[in-house]
């Protein structure tokens, strides 16, 4: 039997980044054991995707005007104009065919806007055609408290690239610190079609609860009514409902959710 195409390859380009690994439903076990066990809309918001570590130790500090960065092997903070991975561009060249060399992408690069420092992951992405990536911050885990992730949505299907990010810096005069083996960032496969203007400019509104039709009314008494008035309900049924349905759907245009990092 052949193998299902996969919606998204990953691609080592820095030697030291790790794979990207399938996020977690319980996020690294930090979810409420009662959310982890009844409520699926949390779970599967926490484990969609894939979770996307640095290829390095880092520090980041910021003094209100400039960036500064170290990381191993570096001893002393270096101003952060664009950097590229120590070592990366030899590497970069001696695999790249010739009329490709001298351009590595660079690991940092300190952003016009204050404080906003562009990281990249050490990989490159490629989606099935029809699909985007979403690079966001981690789901349901606290923020980082000296940093925030701008979210993007890169069509990788018709452009094949770094995967980088872009880090809002929040505190100054403080290092932050980012860890090879921590991941920083969740990537999360989207249709194109979920975010076209076609799709989105046709939301509707009901205005008021007299405007609710007898359908409207039987599915809110089904949801919300029937459960309440029965007492042999288990906790739980609506996420077994939802694994069970899931479990039962085909892979979005014969796409199967799968991942290969390329070594």
């Amino acid at each position: 039997m052949s193998k299902a195409p996969s919606v998204v390859t990953f691609y080592r380009m820095i030697d030291s980044a790790s794979a990207p690994e399938r996020a977690d439903r319980s996020a690294f076990g930090s979810l409420p054991t009662r959310a982890f066990r009844y409520c699926d809309a949390v779970t599967m918001a926490a484990g969609y995707g894939w979770y996307i570590a640095p290829p390095t130790d880092l520090s980041l500090l910021w003094d209100g005007q400039e960036i500064l960065w170290r990381c191993p092997g570096l001893a002393d903070w270096q101003r952060l104009d664009a950097a590229q991975f120590p070592h990366f561009a030899q590497r970069f060249d001696a695999a790249a065919p010739p009329d490709t060399k001298e351009y590595s992408p660079p690991f940092l690069t300190a952003l016009q806007e204050p404080g906003l420092v562009q990281i990249w992951t050490g990989l490159a992405a490629r989606t099935a055609p029809g699909w985007s990536l979403l690079i966001r911050g981690l789901a349901n885990l606290p923020r980082h408290p000296g940093y925030e992730c701008f979210e993007g949505m890169l069509e990788a299907d018709r452009w094949f690239g770094p995967l980088f990010t872009n880090l809002r810096l929040t505190r100054t005069g403080v290092p932050v610190t980012l860890r090879a083996d921590e991941a920083f960032l969740q990537v999360q496969p989207v249709p194109q079609i979920a975010y076209a203007e076609s799709v989105l400019g046709q939301s509707a509104l009901v205005e008021r609860l007299e405007d609710f039709t007898p359908d409207d009314w039987a599915a809110y008494h089904a949801a919300i009514v029937t459960p309440s008035q029965d007492p042999h309900r288990s906790p739980g049924r609506y996420a077994a409902e939802g694994r069970r349905r899931r479990r039962s759907l085909c892979p979005f245009a014969g796409i199967a959710a799968q991942s290969i990092l390329v070594q």
